[in-house]
């Protein structure tokens, strides 16, 4: 694909400076960019953007001084991204049933559904239209998938559960697994019935190898627009909000309530039954360990105010040269003990 720069401005509202016939034939970032490809920059990597090998750049439309070629924009990052979507057109997926595919009894499946071949759908389960089911997914028996959704290969939507529309799951993720309910008598864990399910709202994403376990009882929901990276855990009975951000190796115990708009960081571990309030951002590796206000900024272990936090962290780094000193002081305390 080739357009001029002029056509592209056009696509992402912008405005050219320079040479607005500049042939693009490819969207990518400054690295790899070259003399034929279009790519984007905010502060603090601006400069640094004037001396890359792009045919022009995307940059900000504040911007009072470039010497390249550029597409000035409100959002350089949200017009590359549509740039993205452009330039690398959609995979062509043929649609029907694959012969190779199981459909249970009483299925009911959608128009324009692509099920391919090895996919399973149990007894019962229901497929809205334009759902792409790749191969080897499970769907169990009265589980329902909304229109739009797309489940990539090897992933489990156990029974009951229900995924609504535009959903995407990618490989391996696991949707209604049973929640690790044991109870334990005389040294023996027996097992708790997990009878209820996972609901997901719409336009919702969840990453590979993903395990969301469904409720002992009711249901585990994840909300509307929520994203969710690869490798996280969410067990039994918890209740995420809307467009919550739930980055790698998070792992969440059962029955939190999360509130909306919250960022998980990195590997954070959540304790069970607590609440999350709204608008909250938990750095990488954090712990909360208990409830936590909206609009707050938490990091640690235990997870505590980032700017407590920070202090807490130059304190510790300060403890050796602390430790000598409190010595040093020992000594000489001793030495005028015993000259008493």
């Amino acid at each position: 694909m080739q357009k001029t720069l002029q056509e592209i401005a056009q696509i992402v509202n912008g405005r050219v400076l320079g040479d607005s016939g500049l042939t693009i034939s490819g969207v990518t970032n400054i690295t790899l960019a070259g003399p034929g490809d279009i790519t984007f920059a905010v502060e603090p990597h601006i400069a640094a953007a004037e001396t890359c090998a792009a045919g022009a750049v995307i940059i900000p439309e504040d911007t009072e001084h470039f010497s390249k070629t550029a597409i000035l924009v409100k959002e350089p990052r949200e017009a590359f991204t549509k740039l993205l979507e452009v330039f690398t057109p959609p995979l062509e997926i043929q649609r029907g049933i694959s012969e190779k595919a199981h459909i249970g009894k009483d299925v009911k499946i959608g128009k324009n559904v692509a099920v391919m071949p090895f996919a399973v759908i149990d007894d019962y389960a229901e497929i809205g239209d334009n759902v792409i089911l790749y191969p080897h997914t499970y769907i169990g028996q009265h589980a329902s998938i909304g229109a739009d959704t797309l489940i990539y290969s090897s992933v489990t939507v156990r029974e009951f559960c229900k995924i609504g529309e535009r959903v995407i799951l990618h490989s391996s993720t696991v949707i209604g697994g049973d929640g690790f309910g044991f109870i334990t008598k005389d040294g023996v864990h027996g097992k708790v019935p997990q009878v209820g399910n996972v609901v997901i709202a719409d336009d919702v994403e969840v990453g590979a190898h993903v395990g969301i376990d469904r409720a002992t009882m009711g249901s585990t929901v994840i909300g509307r627009g929520t994203k969710i990276d690869n490798l996280v855990h969410i067990g039994h009975n918890c209740e995420i909000g809307a467009n919550n951000l739930i980055v790698a190796q998070t792992g969440i115990a059962g029955s939190t309530i999360v509130g909306h708009n919250v960022t998980f960081g990195g590997q954070t571990g959540v304790v069970g039954h607590i609440h999350i309030g709204s608008n909250t951002v938990l750095a990488a590796r954090s712990g909360p360990i208990g409830d936590i206000p909206e609009n707050v900024f938490y990091a640690g272990f235990p997870a505590r105010p980032h700017q407590e936090w920070l202090r807490a962290e130059v304190a510790a780094k300060k403890l050796p040269e602390m430790r000598k000193q409190i010595k040093a002081l020992e000594k000489r305390l001793q030495k005028l003990e015993d000259k008493k």
